[in-house]
């Protein structure tokens, strides 16, 4: 009976961890795609967030003291 118990146990510990090692292989393998989709993404709104900072600064650079004095007052 000692036997069963220790050869079950053994078993059951052996099998999760080829499970766990499986799991993690497919995991990392499939979040390799999705990062690198998330990683345009926040290229795309780092890029549009620029272009409208240098917009901005363009209009400022434009407008005259004078514009922006009565803009404050």
């Amino acid at each position: 009976m000692l036997i069963f118990l220790l050869g079950t146990s053994l078993g059951m510990v052996l099998g999760s961890m080829i499970c766990v090692r499986y799991l993690r292989r497919e995991l990392a393998a499939d979040i390799g795609p999705r990062l690198k989709r998330v990683q345009l993404q926040l290229d795309n709104i780092e890029a549009a967030l620029h272009l409208v900072i240098a917009t901005r600064y363009a209009n400022l650079a434009t407008r005259s003291a004078a514009e922006l004095k009565a803009e404050n007052y």
